[in-house]
């Protein structure tokens, strides 16, 4: 059961949470689906709920900003040391800041900005709450993505702000995808796809996030008996048995099951 109670390294997928109508119908979905304890927050908190695993923060549900029109999504946040100065970075790198750095209370102070490809974002500066302290475990977030078309343009905007690195471990052709380090981090962090290659979407660019689970096919058969649609899966891969989801409100997400690896993984280049 990997933990965490410090702050993530600047530029690291450091939270998750889901933005929807209801947040109380989503609390019941995920309770369900992942077995998440879901707790209410302080009545200053505007109905914002935190998803528990044994007793650490997984994951949060919260409803969409008032006077706002937009999807029912779930958004990764990626770790800034001063949310402030990132946000200058972002701007200056030719992405755009759709909410100002604000504090959060007491736990954090954060932002919202899209990349110049246009897959939105969030940046969280910890305070009290430093982010995920549960990973990498049934019910837990495990791998956050960029989808995009504008592949090799987010890659300069991500490293002119951030400083990723990148390694590339598509064959160049039919999938091409590359995985990314953060300055301050030996172990990859996340991962950007060409959605240009491969299989077709209709889906604007935007940041996947991936659940681990037990089993993908429960998983996928439990989702879609609590109402969610499966998009993709389950399919069989170097890095696990893995599908794709729409949630009850239209959030899209993904799970999948690391133990059930298929082949081996691409080799870098």
């Amino acid at each position: 059961m990997p933990t965490r109670d410090t702050a993530w390294p600047q530029g690291t997928p450091c939270w998750v949470d889901c933005q929807v109508d209801d947040p109380n119908r989503a609390k019941e979905f995920y309770s369900a689906l992942f077995g998440w304890e879901i707790e209410a927050g302080p009545p200053d908190a505007g109905g914002y709920l935190m998803a528990m695993r044994n007793g650490s923060p997984a994951a949060g549900i919260g409803p969409k900003p008032e006077n706002m029109a937009m999807p029912s999504v779930w958004t990764t946040y990626l770790a800034a040391d001063r949310a402030d100065d990132v946000a200058e970075k972002v701007t200056a790198a030719g992405g755009t800041v759709l909410m100002p750095p604000f504090d959060v209370l007491d736990v954090g102070r954060m932002f919202i900005a899209t990349d110049p490809t246009g897959a939105a974002f969030g940046v969280w500066e910890a305070k009290r709450h430093t982010g995920a302290q549960i990973y990498n475990e049934h019910g837990a977030y495990c791998w956050n993505e960029l989808h995009t078309p504008g592949y090799q343009q987010a890659q300069q905007f991500y490293s002119s702000v951030f400083g990723y690195t990148y390694q590339e471990i598509g064959d160049g052709q039919n999938f091409v995808y590359s995985t990314f380090t953060v300055p301050s981090g030996s172990d990859v962090a996340g991962g950007f796809n060409d959605d240009t290659k491969g299989r077709q979407t209709e889906a604007p660019p935007h940041w996947l996030a991936w659940f681990q689970v037990d089993d993908t096919d429960a998983a996928l058969a439990k989702a879609a008996e609590l109402g969610a649609a499966v998009l993709a899966g389950p399919d069989d891969s170097p890095f696990g048995r893995m599908g794709v989801l729409r949630g009850q409100q239209g959030e899209v997400f993904a799970v999948i099951d690391p133990s059930r690896a298929v082949g081996q993984p691409p080799t870098p280049s």
